[in-house]
């Protein structure tokens, strides 16, 4: 039987959840002889289809937002705006009253990373020993909860989780296919460093390494800050993605950042919170509160809201709107 995983793409929380229900499920639950997986981003409109999923087998959500859909096996997710109506949510609660759903479907916002999430359920539910994963744990932590030591360690990229993560945030697609599915059996086995030094990785990274290296000019050229709020846009030179810790490296003294981007498939409104900011929690604003406004989501700290591509003018105006909130 085939587990198909959905999984949050272009993320390195995204994979590493995916790498550790993979591991779980193959050790503790054993129904599968086989596992594929599917990324999933956030977009407008409808996130899910019902014909990606399985009919046959089962099928796993992990670091994304709810289905109810009646083939959905298995759910994990850690983010505040984890459902995406009232019916869905109340879908998810009448599982969890009822206990039809107690051991499948499992949701704590107060989780730094689902990764981490998923390790706590698997080891105390289940009896997984989650040992041997303990660096991707750590590492999907730091990396989800921003816990670089400074935005310096966090846009220079020394350690091999912070270059996994540009590469697979923003390497190409290869056929419309993310790159980051090869990654996720390799992250079941392997450290970091091994997925590392795989040929197809460093093929990645020298280009992508280049590119990181002119997005922090870019970026440079086009941020202002004001009123601790650093803002830009940067949608004429369309990109898959960018290192979200450069504002702060170029504006140390930003609390927040309102970042207007494109790639191939949206426009986007990045909002994020400096990591590394004086402030009290009680002092700084909810940014999935103020994302959901517009349709989007995320963290308290951190949030984005997707455009279609022909809906820039409206992307752009969120983007004021959201940098005037956050001066006030």
């Amino acid at each position: 039987m085939n587990c198909r995983v959905f999984y949050h793409d272009k993320c390195f929380d995204g994979a590493c959840s995916a790498a550790l229900f993979t591991r779980f499920h193959r050790e503790c639950v054993r129904t599968a002889n086989r596992y594929d997986y599917h990324g999933l981003v956030h977009r407008a409109g409808a996130l899910y289809e019902e014909e990606w999923f399985e009919t046959q087998g089962e099928n796993a959500v992990v670091d994304f937002k709810y289905s109810s859909s009646p083939r959905v096996t298995w759910w994990f997710d850690h983010h505040l705006s984890a459902f995406m109506t009232a019916r869905e949510e109340e879908a998810f609660r009448r599982g969890q009253a009822d206990g039809s759903q107690t051991m499948r479907q499992f949701f704590d916002p107060t989780y730094t990373s689902c990764t981490g999430w998923i390790a706590h359920i698997a080891s105390t539910k289940f009896g997984m020993d989650v040992a041997p994963l303990k660096e991707l744990i750590r590492w999907a932590d730091i990396v989800d909860g921003a816990k670089y030591e400074s935005a310096k360690a966090a846009v220079e990229m020394a350690e091999p989780a912070m270059k996994l993560t540009m590469v697979i945030e923003s390497a190409p697609d290869e056929c419309g296919v993310s790159v980051s599915r090869k990654f996720i059996p390799l992250l079941t086995e392997m450290s970091l460093q091994q997925v590392l030094d795989q040929p197809f990785v460093q093929e990645l990274l020298g280009p992508l390494m280049e590119r990181h290296w002119a997005g922090l000019e870019l970026i440079r050229e086009r941020a202002v800050c004001e009123r601790e709020v650093i803002s830009f846009d940067i949608t004429d030179q369309p990109t898959e993605g960018y290192n979200k810790f450069i504002p702060y490296y170029l504006f140390p003294q930003g609390t927040y950042n309102v970042g207007l981007s494109k790639s191939s498939f949206r426009t986007k409104v990045s909002v994020g919170t400096n990591p590394w900011t004086t402030k009290s929690a009680e002092e700084l604003a909810n940014i999935a509160g103020i994302c959901e406004r517009y349709g989007g989501g995320g963290h308290a700290r951190v949030g984005a809201i997707s455009f279609p591509v022909e809906r820039e003018a409206e992307a752009r105006s969120a983007a004021r709107e959201i940098v005037e909130v956050l001066k006030s």
